[in-house]
This record gives C-alpha cells, structure tokens and sequence, in this order.
C-alpha cells in the first residue's frame, strides 16, 4: 500500500462508534491513508480493528499514531513515530518487516536523513501553516520538501493545510497531504476530502 494523495488523520470525534461515519465519508471522499490519533481516550483494539477493516475496504493502508502495541494488537498496515515515542528499530521488531513505519521530523532535515538510515518508510514535515492541533509547532518552508526528495521516501506535509495552499506543497515535493481539522471540522467531510484529492488528480 503506497503513502500517497490525502493522509486522513482522525481526532477524537472518529474514534468511537458513532464517528466510523465520518471516517467512511473521508475515503468516499478521496482519503488514501488513514492516520488513527486519538489521544484522549485511547481507542480501544476493537475500534482501531474496525477502522482498519473500514480502510481497507476503500484500498486505505491504516496508521496508528505513537502507539506501536496497539498497532500490533489491532492488525494495523503500521504506526507514525514522534520525538518522544518508541525506537524505530523496537517498531520495527514489534511490527514486521512489512509495517508501514512513518517518521515525524518537523523541519529538521537531519533527522530525515537518521529516519531513513534507520529504515523509515515515510517522512513527514510540517508545520507548513498556522495549525490549530498544534499551534505553538515548529514551522517548515515548502522547501525542505524539495531537498528532501533526494532521500527517496515518500514526504507527506502538515500543518494548517487547505485545499488553496496544498498544491504548492505538492509542486514542492509532497507525495501526500495530512489533514485533521480540514476534512473533520468541516460539515461536508466527503466534499472536504474530495477537494484534496482533487489536488493530486490535477497534477496527473
């Protein structure tokens, strides 16, 4: 499964039963990666296991974020690593050879080039734009997106991303877009996510 187009990052209104409807309306909108990050409460194995079956039914390898036992209990495609969660290397024993293991790295391009030393298969930098999740992040310029393609992973970009400033990422380098509060804050959520991956389309 490719890390490419719209990156779905769920919040907490996702996460329990109720919210599978909303996950459903990304991908039926476009949403080519799910991104479980529920901080409070922690999902439940059963919620995860069904947002997985729900992914994959739309093509939709799914990621969880930070928590590599509960990727591993719910039969997730892999998990997205920060600063302060496991080792990559203890990910990668945990999860397989076949895990997908996505690296943050903020807009240090050294830490990139460690991530992929160390067998990372995405990376991703951000934040590109003032973000309401994280508004006090590290801000990033669209071109370390450029350099970064010399390290042959796919780049996915974040932070306060819209559909009218996503394609200069894009033309910068990113293969994929991660989105939160764009696609689940909005009313329409399939409309939201379809004019994402319009984005990519455009670029064919």
């Amino acid at each position: 499964m490719r890390i490419a187009g719209l990156y779905a990052l769920t919040d907490a209104r996702c996460c329990g039963p109720e919210g599978r409807a909303r996950v459903r309306a990304a991908l039926a909108g476009g949403a080519r990666v799910l991104q479980v990050r529920c901080k409070d409460p922690r999902p439940t194995a059963d919620a995860v296991r069904a947002l997985v079956s729900l992914g994959h039914a739309y093509g939709a390898p799914v990621i969880v974020n930070d928590d590599v036992g509960l990727a591993h209990e719910a039969g997730a495609d892999g998990v997205h690593l920060g600063r302060e969660d496991a080792a990559l290397e203890s990910a990668r024993a945990a999860l397989g050879p076949s895990a997908i293991i996505g690296v943050s790295c903020y807009a240090d391009l050294d830490r990139a080039r460690d991530a992929v030393a160390r067998g990372a298969d995405y990376l991703a930098f951000g934040s590109f734009y003032p973000s309401r999740t994280k508004p006090q992040a590290v801000r990033a310029d669209p071109s370390l997106l450029t350099a970064a393609r010399a390290l042959g992973k796919p780049l996915v970009a974040i932070g306060g991303i819209l559909p009218e400033n996503g394609r200069t990422l894009i033309a910068a380098g990113a293969s994929a877009l991660a989105v939160i509060d764009g696609i689940f804050g909005q009313d329409d959520i399939e409309g939201a996510a379809r004019a994402y991956q319009q984005l990519f389309e455009e670029t064919l």
